[in-house]
């Protein structure tokens, strides 16, 4: 995808669903709906929701393909690069001084007050079919894992699975979706998400969707949230086996061991929060008690899920050194010699 996360799954899926249930008398087919037929009807209608910079532009650029308004709203540590990424597909932006949590409190006051509808990735009291919608689009990704990997329901073709956390909304996609596909039969679940924004964790700790405990300030800024998404919790509690914190250093870490690559192994743009999942990884064979305790082991084949590429390219060079751009041309080169 152009907008260079798996959030053009969730968002658009979303947005056209709710549409759909919105003019039932209408026949809106989704085909029709991106390809801008009822940009007509849809004039007057706006979406809005509050991001950490991924989800936002997948529904400012869904909207725009539509024809309808879309309005986001961004808290305080959202980059300013991240912001004209999402104004760049016709977003309106709004700016507050809090943080996550108190934005999405801020998209819905505006839906409420404006009559616009709330497009969100986080659910809340009286607010799930749409969240559930957007989980449902990110299954579509271990649909095309399930397929390209040739696994069968009693035969996974991984041992583990790790997942990036956030609210929970791409976790729980995915590990349902796998869950349902290869029943008793399924890989062990980890989820990974950084130390300061553990909402996942502490939910674990609970028994029930909790708070994160820290300044919810992080270099992973897809992660960076604070209050566990309800429905996402409910799929997430009977069916992930470990959660786990890792540092802003471990991922930045991560990013580099990517983008360097080997002799085996391609360069790899990797964003900030798209590489929770290796760092997870190499934070527990760092350690072999805890190593042990999840079974990694010699024979284990471990599915990691890149969530988003240099979503801020600025930020991405600044991390790790070299540009997105120049890791994309090693990758070329490496893959040109490997067919050679």
């Amino acid at each position: 995808s152009v907008l260079g996360s798996f959030k053009a799954l969730g968002a658009p899926i979303a947005l056209v669903r709710l549409i759909q249930r919105l003019w039932p008398d209408h026949d809106l087919d989704a085909r029709g709906l991106f390809e801008g037929r009822y940009r007509d009807l849809l004039t007057h209608f706006t979406v809005v929701s509050a991001t950490d910079g991924n989800h936002g532009k997948g529904l400012a650029a869904a909207a725009q393909t539509l024809g309808c308004r879309c309005v986001i709203v961004l808290h305080a540590n959202v980059s300013v690069e991240r912001e004209k990424a999402i104004a760049a597909y016709g977003a309106e932006i709004v700016r507050i001084t809090g943080n996550y949590d108190e934005s999405v409190e801020e998209a819905a006051r505006l839906a409420s007050l404006n009559g616009w509808h709330v497009v969100s990735d986080t659910s809340y009291d009286g607010y799930e079919d749409i969240p559930r919608d957007v989980m449902q689009g990110y299954g579509t990704i271990a649909a095309e894992i399930v397929e390209q990997s040739d696994s069968q329901p009693d035969q996974p073709a991984y041992t583990h699975v790790f997942l990036q956390g956030g609210v929970g909304g791409l976790a729980a996609g995915l590990a349902s979706y796998l869950w349902e596909f290869h029943g008793e039969h399924r890989p062990r679940f980890i989820v990974v998400e950084p130390q300061q924004a553990d909402c996942l964790y502490q939910s674990a700790l609970a028994g029930r969707a909790a708070r994160a405990t820290g300044s919810v300030d992080s270099v992973m800024a897809g992660l960076a949230c604070g209050e566990t998404s309800p429905l996402a919790w409910k799929f997430l509690q009977p069916c992930v086996d470990d959660f786990m914190t890792i540092s802003d250093d471990d991922a930045v870490n991560a990013m580099r061991i990517l983008a360097a690559g080997s002799d085996t192994d391609a360069p790899i743009i990797a964003g900030e929060s798209g590489v929770a999942g290796l760092a997870g990884l190499i934070a527990l064979l760092q350690n072999t008690q805890l190593a042990r305790q999840v079974g990694l082991n010699s024979a284990s084949r471990v599915l990691l899920v890149n969530t988003e590429g240099a979503t801020a390219p600025a930020t991405y060079q600044e991390l790790v050194g070299e540009s997105a751009e120049s890791v994309l041309e090693r990758q070329l080169a490496w893959r040109a010699k490997a067919i050679a």
